[in-house]
């Protein structure tokens, strides 16, 4: 009994030690990637502040093409997936980045609303798989219990790049506008596709197709990590392997369901969020930026401590239920206080904690009852339903604002959506998610 005791802690310890050398080794790197893609996305927010005047494009034009993304993002993003199954993360995920990296960029060149339609539409086709890859990569590394946390370090990406990317917007936007003979919303989408580029080409040396292909492991490591991924195996008891587990899994689409109305409100906070603060009497763009900033900073803190505790507690539900409900609340209440820079700032701080802090908790559903290929199609499936939340949100937002003056009803269909969900996620069983 003695000798037990004493080498139990040294276990724990170096297990411990072998994920956070994993976690520093991958998560830091992922997360940058995932901010670039996420600020090549939606900083067409911003460069929507002198773009619409100057290619005359209503609001309604601009809604429509920047929901055009998720259309060739859902079309390609379970192939996508499949693919980066078969020939490996590195590879498939630095063509994604280099991809749309000039993609991006070449929205500097758009000059009519045809043109514009076409460079989202292909750049969501480019970015498609990028977000479930490496989700399903990260399930390869880190057994269950630990990927609500991982998963949301790796998500901070999304905030961050608000957090970083709304005042360097505005900044560029603001100091480069006639540089050369360029407005400043060309010199936005053209350096920031730069580190999209950059960070493709680092991957190459960065990422590890699998953690046996880690030169950066010993064997005793990955030995250990082998058997931590054979016991959650064994714990999800019935889980699923093929293509046909994947897609055809109903579970999956509940789970669509419920990230569409994630994203329909993520969505119009990235989007539009420029726009909300303009309109509460906000001019300069810089400070449009720095504003903007604000509500991701709370969401980059949501994420982390909403991941932690499901974590702990290893509960999933609940950690998604209340903070949809909390920020459903502060959603509806925004639409009372347009003309107040405070209030709307404040409430959709509150929003974005909840609604984009519930995420992480979100994307360590599908693993807990799917396995390999099926692990890697469900990933991909509940992204694209899920993402068609991009073409609605912006189509409807750009359509209530030309033919009201305002997104209020907008963002009411979108707390609404918040709320209906609520109820697919307590139709998933207890004893299968929360592991």
């Amino acid at each position: 009994m003695t000798i037990a005791q004493t080498a139990a802690p040294s276990v724990v310890t170096t297990k411990e030690d072998l994920y956070r050398k994993i976690t520093w080794r991958l998560i830091p790197f992922l997360c940058f990637c995932y901010l670039a893609a996420y600020l090549d996305r939606i900083n067409i927010g911003f460069a929507k502040l002198q773009m619409l005047g100057d290619l005359q494009f209503s609001e309604a034009v601009y809604g429509f093409g920047a929901g055009l993304f998720f259309v060739g993002y859902i079309i390609f993003e379970v192939p996508s997936n499949l693919v980066l199954e078969r020939v490996g993360a590195k590879v498939w995920i630095a063509r994604i980045m280099i991809t749309w990296g000039l993609l991006s960029g070449m929205t500097m060149f758009v000059t009519s609303a045809t043109q514009f339609y076409i460079i989202r539409f292909l750049l969501g086709a480019a970015e498609a798989g990028f977000l479930p890859g490496v989700l399903y990569y990260l399930t390869t590394w880190f057994p269950t219990y630990r990927r609500g946390r991982i998963i949301a370090l790796f998500m901070i990406g999304l905030p961050l790049s608000s957090v970083i990317g709304g005042p360097i917007s505005g900044w560029i936007m603001g100091h480069f506008d006639e540089v050369h003979g360029l407005r400043g919303w060309q010199w936005l989408f053209l350096l920031e596709a730069i580190p999209s580029v950059l960070l493709g080409l680092l991957t190459f040396a960065a990422l590890p197709n699998s953690y046996d292909k880690a030169k950066w492991l010993t064997e005793d490591e990955k030995r250990q990590i082998a058997a931590d991924l054979r016991d959650d195996d064994a714990e999800a008891k019935g889980s699923r392997h093929s293509f046909k587990d994947g897609f055809f899994n109903l579970k999956i689409w509940m789970l669509g369901g419920i990230d569409f109305s994630i994203l329909l409100s993520a969505y119009a906070l990235g989007f539009w969020m420029p726009t909300f603060i303009r309109n509460a009497g906000v001019t300069d763009t810089f400070h449009i930026g720095l504003l903007s900033a604000l509500p991701s900073v709370a969401a980059l803190f949501g994420m982390l401590l909403i991941g932690a505790s499901s974590d702990r507690h290893r509960e999933r539900r609940w950690h998604i239920i209340v903070p949809f409900i909390v920020g459903a609340a502060a959603m509806f209440a925004s639409t009372f206080f347009t003309h107040s820079v405070v209030a709307t700032v404040l409430l959709f701080a509150i929003a974005s904690a909840a609604i984009i802090g519930a995420v992480p908790v979100f994307f360590s559903l599908p693993a807990t009852f799917l396995k390999g290929t099926a692990a890697a199609t469900g990933f991909a499936l509940a992204c694209s339903l899920a993402n068609i939340a991009g073409l609605v949100s912006n189509s409807l937002m750009g359509l209530m604002i030309d033919l009201t003056g305002s997104g209020t009803g907008a963002i009411w269909f979108f707390a609404g959506c918040l709320l209906a969900s609520c109820l697919l996620v307590i139709a998933l069983p207890a004893k299968l998610v929360n592991r």
